[in-house]
């Protein structure tokens, strides 16, 4: 399995980015993807995930400004962020659990300027 981010870079507080996680390989149903972010000297924390069926979580911080979506044909997962902050910058990860294992993208950097 191999994940492939895209999307990432730089802006403006305020502004948007749309990352985008094509999954490949043996991709099997009833998984959950999701999208990590490590800010500079912090640990990974959860973003935001989302199932198969649709189902989503987000993390607190980026509630109402984060939406998480999915493409199951396409195997792929975006997150749409808006309202950016600086706080919001991070190498952000790509997550893909399929059990029993979970796999992970390359990263893409997020730098939210104030």
């Amino acid at each position: 399995v191999q994940l492939v981010e895209s999307g990432g870079g730089l802006v403006q507080a305020g502004g948007s980015l749309r990352l985008s996680c094509a999954a490949s390989g043996s991709i099997f149903s009833g998984n959950a993807m999701g999208w990590y972010r490590q800010p500079p000297g912090k640990q990974r924390e959860l973003v935001a995930r989302i199932t198969s069926r649709g189902s989503t979580t987000y993390a607190d911080s980026v509630k109402g400004r984060f939406t998480i979506s999915r493409d199951n044909a396409k195997n792929t997962v975006y997150l749409q962020m808006n309202s950016l902050k600086p706080e919001d910058t991070g190498d952000y990860y790509c997550n893909l659990n399929q059990k029993p294992r979970t796999y992970w993208g390359q990263g893409a950097q997020v730098t939210v300027s104030s």
